[in-house]
């Protein structure tokens, strides 16, 4: 009953705001009849009561009533309530700390300085942006969407209404919320890295050096740095070892080999490679940046995707590469 009195006092409050800008446009010589429709109104005149009551409670109002553009990916009532009750978190009385959760977890469906249209995402089919919530080191998170069934979201959160355009943007209704994505959220997501995620899981019935999955999904581990071969890189080393599949090597070797992919402790950016050593879980390669390139200790180069960097999680920053880099050969 709370968050319902509160948010009937916010939308009076948007109405209240609705009319002086309307008569400050008139004031201002902008013309009889035009008025200011930000991405707030929009979710309003959709009835998205619980996003304007987490708006509010976050203080992100104003945020969303600047000029933007801005893309807005918003929550339905139903997906906020599944949310809150999963965490337990109640908008009327948040800490700090929750506080600052829920306002990045908002901002993860806020991309900024674009006005992205269904029939734009469409056009791409799939592909990585930037949104306004931010993870180590300031860096704004990626989120992944794809288009063959629909437009998804980071392989969890579809759009059910789209193109709910405002003078500052435009809204998309979408059916949950979209989680402060992880590395496992990116590559579980992205159909071209599934036989990484395969090979992940298949070390993980061994005795990993790291638990692969529970690792790359927990939000608060690391921050780590992951050079992500792709399935074409999995399939010609597969061609190469004349093999059929991960499952035909032991676990160990699979462990070792993940290793060498994998820097702990650091969310390193393209443009902060350096050439020069770089230290992973097990041991070292060499990069190139000059010709964007890694080593691995057998002098096999990889190409890093160059449209395929920084692709950024709450735990860590995913690079992907087009050969699988491999430990020592005895």
């Amino acid at each position: 009953m709370k968050i319902i009195s509160k948010t009937l006092k916010l939308i009076a409050v948007f109405i209240m705001v609705l009319g002086i800008t309307a008569c400050s446009d008139d004031d201002d010589n902008n013309g009889p009849g035009v008025q200011t429709t930000t991405v707030v109104d929009v979710a309003l005149e959709n009835n998205l009561t619980s996003l304007a009551a987490a708006l509010e409670a976050t203080g992100l109002v104003s945020t969303l009533q600047g000029t933007g553009p801005f893309t807005v990916f918003a929550p339905s009532n139903a997906a906020f309530t599944d949310l809150l009750n999963a965490t337990g978190l109640d908008l009327n009385n948040l800490s700090t700390e929750e506080e600052a959760l829920v306002r990045n977890i908002l901002l993860n469906h806020v991309i900024v300085g674009v006005n992205l249209s269904s029939s734009d995402l469409v056009a791409t089919g799939s592909g990585y942006t930037n949104t306004a919530a931010t993870g180590p080191n300031g860096e704004n998170l990626s989120l992944y969407f794809t288009t063959s069934n629909g437009v998804e979201l980071n392989g969890m959160s579809n759009v059910t209404s789209a193109d709910n355009t405002a003078t500052n943007g435009i809204v998309h209704i979408v059916d949950t919320v979209i989680n402060l994505p992880t590395i496992a959220t990116f590559t579980t997501s992205n159909d071209a890295l599934s036989i990484l995620v395969d090979a992940l899981a298949y070390a993980d019935t061994g005795s990993p050096t790291v638990p692969y999955i529970s690792t790359v999904s927990n939000a608060e581990a690391g921050p780590f740095t992951v050079f992500a071969p792709s399935n074409d890189a999995f399939v010609s080393l597969l061609s190469e070892l004349n093999i059929n599949a991960l499952s035909d090597l032991d676990t160990a070797t699979v462990d070792a080999v993940l290793t060498y992919h994998i820097v702990n402790n650091a969310n390193v950016q393209s443009d902060e490679l350096a050439t020069g050593t770089v230290t992973t879980l097990g041991g070292n390669i060499s990069a190139d940046t000059n010709n964007f390139t890694l080593t691995d200790p057998n002098s096999r180069v990889s190409n890093i995707v160059t449209t395929l960097v920084n692709i950024q999680g709450i735990n860590g920053v995913v690079h992907v590469i087009d050969t699988v880099l491999l430990p020592p050969q005895s």
